[in-house]
């Protein structure tokens, strides 16, 4: 398996404060509040204060809820030392129809490795994913591209008007997920596509549910790293972190205080604001008759969709009815980490910038703060790709660069070979010539050294523009330009995405075999987390 790095600053749409905290930590250090290292995650464990009530409690219900998705040995044993006291290496995602884009599979072992990496240096640590089964934006989990054969296929489940608003891991698959499997599994190849072809049978049924289905097949995939799932709905949990819903009530105008002037600083510190927020914004949503909705402010009460509460009726419902309350996107990590005795959180670009914000609640809430460190990523290349790209000459930034860029590349050497020499000489000629020329000419009048510069300029263009054309006169007689550029395409920047947000894993998994997981958990280590892999499969 070859492998090469490349700094996620060169990758396309990366936040600009993502950049600037793996890269540069002290140019940051105000909005997060450890560097993102392994030794700052050994430190945090080291000085992490977690009750050891709430860690049992805790972990009797993950217990029970990894048992309902067939927990391995392996998980088991995670589970024992997490009531043990163990401390938590988290990471989670949406619950994507056969496991959503492929960056979620890079989340679960990016918390794997460096859960490892904590035990290897004396620390006792186990990996959690956080299944974002609360979400309730269906449309960004009832869909999945996969890519065979150079070509894209979409899987998608219909949306139903009755599930509108309600959280995702409650939400029946329904019949329609039975032909979505069934032509899913036709496609697969290689050697693990067999045991691909079984987790996904054995998972997505019409009678499971987004969050049941999504847990039963990460329990499986990862039955040999030990992987903790967690399903927030839990009404248990819900009262668990009822003392931080109530929180979020009680001094809802201080926290929004203290979130509006962190946007102004980062604003005026050049970056965005990742998650907006008003002045009638709180923390919380409500779910109430299966639907999700924010709750605002309004003068001194909170409303969420037809409903009205006094701060203090609000306090009496969270008392009563805890599993009514529901995290948003800023207030959810804090949840996450006061249920769990976090030590690092594993993110994406944007996820991390999010926690620029929620730092100022951490510390109002919380008084402690994991250690933030970046998801692993990768592209995937298979051997006709990499095939392609020496034939032509490319680099998985052209790619990035755009369709125009990548069929400029290609053109400009897909000629016979000597006719491509024939222009590369040409050119050295020409060259060579017009040097001699323009020092004639700038010595006769030094005022044309710009006229001089300008035609060289153009020549060399109009000449490059031929031999493009030539390249293209050959694509139109033989096809294969196009193909073999729709096929880089699909593979390596897919509807114009970074391949591991737009590509399901499975189908990679099921050509590699599984223990390709154990490759890329290798590769996912804490020396590797400022840069992007680009990994060679067989």
């Amino acid at each position: 398996m070859g492998c090469v790095s490349i700094p996620f600053r060169r990758l396309p749409h990366q936040p600009k404060l993502f950049v600037r905290l793996i890269e540069d930590y002290s140019s940051v250090k105000q909005f997060y509040a450890h560097p993102p290292t392994l030794d700052a995650a050994k430190d945090v464990a080291s000085r992490l204060g977690y009750p050891t009530e709430r860690r049992r409690v805790v972990a009797g219900i993950l217990r029970e809820q990894n048992a309902a998705f067939g927990a391995s040995a392996a998980t088991l044993s995670n589970l024992e030392k997490l009531e043990r006291g163990a401390v938590a290496v988290v990471s989670g995602q949406q619950v994507g129809l056969f496991g959503g884009p492929a960056y979620a599979v890079y989340k679960a072992l990016t918390a794997i490795q460096i859960a490892q990496e904590l035990r290897d240096s004396g620390v006792e640590a186990v990996p959690i994913f956080w299944m974002a089964t609360e979400d309730h934006d269906l449309d960004e989990v009832r869909h999945v591209t996969w890519f065979d054969s150079g070509n894209l296929t979409r899987f998608e489940l219909p949306a139903d008007a009755a599930t509108a608003g309600r959280p995702v891991g409650q939400v029946r698959l329904g019949p329609a997920v039975e032909e979505n499997v069934k032509r899913a599994v036709e496609l697969l190849s290689g050697p693990a596509s067999e045991t691909v072809s079984q987790i996904l049978q054995q998972s997505y049924r019409a009678e499971e549910t987004y969050g049941g289905a999504f847990g039963k097949m990460f329990a499986q995939i990862f039955a040999d790293h030990g992987l903790i799932l967690l399903d927030p709905l839990d009404a248990r949990l819900h009262r668990i972190a009822a003392p931080l819903y109530k929180k979020a009530i009680e001094d809802r105008d201080e926290l929004n205080d203290k979130l509006l002037q962190r946007g102004k600083e980062l604003e005026s510190a050049g970056y965005e604001v990742q998650v907006k927020v008003t002045a009638k914004s709180t923390l919380l949503f409500t779910i109430r008759d299966g639907v999700r909705q924010p709750v605002v402010a309004s003068n001194s009460h909170l409303k969420s969709g037809d409903a009205t509460w006094t701060r203090e009726e609000a306090l009496c419902l969270v008392d009563s009815s805890p599993e009514t309350f529901s995290a948003n996107a800023l207030f959810r990590p804090v949840v996450q980490d006061y249920l769990l005795p976090t030590a690092a959180y594993l993110g994406g670009p944007a996820e991390i910038a999010y926690f620029a914000q929620s730092s100022v609640i951490y510390e109002h809430v919380l008084g402690r703060m994991p250690v933030i460190l970046p998801r692993a990523g990768f592209t995937i290349l298979d051997a006709k790709a990499e095939k392609l790209l020496q034939k032509y000459g490319l680099c998985i930034e052209n790619l990035w660069a755009g369709p125009q860029e990548l069929r400029r590349k290609m053109e400009s050497v897909s000629l016979p070979a000597e006719l491509a020499q024939n222009f590369d000489r040409d050119k050295a000629q020409m060259e060579k010539t017009l040097t001699e020329l323009a020092s004639q000419i700038e010595k006769l009048d030094p005022t044309l050294t710009g006229a001089v510069s300008t035609a060289r300029e153009k020549i060399s263009f109009q000449l490059e523009k031929l031999r493009r054309k030539a390249g293209r006169a050959l694509d139109y007689r033989s096809g294969l330009l196009a193909q073999y550029e729709q096929f880089l395409e699909n593979l390596l920047y897919p509807n114009k995405q970074l391949q591991s947000r737009e590509l399901c894993f499975l189908p990679f998994l099921a050509r590699w075999g599984m223990e390709g997981l154990g490759e890329l958990q290798k590769l996912s280590g804490s020396d590797t987390l400022g840069e992007h892999r680009i990994v060679r499969i067989p």
